[in-house]
């Protein structure tokens, strides 16, 4: 049985043809579809619907995407895919930067876009393990993971899932460098290997929440043209018993 099936997406166009050819390959998948045509629409559609995932074009009339993101990230963490024909770095970074997930280029086949809900919801719905519960790393930065806490100076961080799972990977291999390829696949998924600029968005949003200085960053260290590296400390051996990482 497909992990597709009895999802709810909430698919967001302007262009009743491309909201037809999404239904059709979505529901091809088990998926359930209810849909809007601007951005205004879909925030409603998202508070009393509540959907699994939403596929939202960035150019509509009334609100764009980029705006109706905005305003889904003020109330919901729900999944969000960006559908936009302007396939440029700064559409995608900017989508991204508003808490998309993921986006998709048009024109794109229904295989891309079935593999990229596919792995959103999966790096969305899929918790990693739960290692040892409390990990102090030094006087002013704590995780507890089996709360899915992050704790700086004694507050509270708040952490996106994804921040989370890219957080929960270099401190379980705290002292090794892992490259970007094995930080993408293993947060991302294999499908992302070369989409490095997630790595480095996700990067600098960790370090804005937990550095002290994120231009001078004292916990997740950049490994020049191979990675990143979460600062070694007192009780990290035993997180990773091992010689190598453990992700």
């Amino acid at each position: 049985m497909s992990e597709l099936k009895d999802k709810l997406v909430l698919v967001v166009d302007d262009e009743p043809r491309m909201i037809a050819f999404m239904r059709m390959n979505l529901e091809l998948e088990g998926m359930r579809v209810t849909t809007a045509t601007n951005g205004r629409e879909a925030v409603e559609k998202v508070r009393e619907e509540m959907p699994d995932i939403v596929l939202l074009d960035v150019m509509m009339p009334v609100m764009d995407g980029f705006e109706a993101l905005r305003r889904i990230r003020s109330f919901s963490q729900v999944p969000v895919i960006i559908l936009t024909a302007k396939d440029e770095e700064e559409d995608r970074v900017r989508g991204l930067e508003l808490g998309a997930d993921d986006y998709v280029g048009k024109p794109f086949s229904q295989r891309e876009l079935i593999s990229r809900i596919r792995a959103v919801l999966r790096r969305h719905y899929t918790q990693p393990p739960i290692p040892q519960t409390l990990v102090k790393v030094d006087d002013r930065l704590s995780i507890d993971f089996a709360r899915r806490e992050v704790l700086v100076d004694g507050k509270r961080v708040n952490l996106r899932p994804t921040e989370y799972r890219l957080l929960y990977h270099l401190v379980q291999n705290a002292g090794y460098v892992l490259t970007h390829e094995m930080l993408l696949s293993k947060v991302w998924g294999p499908e992302y290997r070369d989409e490095s600029h997630y790595l480095r968005l996700y990067i600098t949003y960790l370090r804005q929440k937990i550095e002290e200085d994120p231009s001078n960053p004292r916990y997740i260290l950049t490994e020049r043209g191979v990675g990143y590296r979460f600062v070694d400390f007192p009780g990290a051996r035993r997180l990773n018993t091992t010689e190598t990482p453990v992700v």
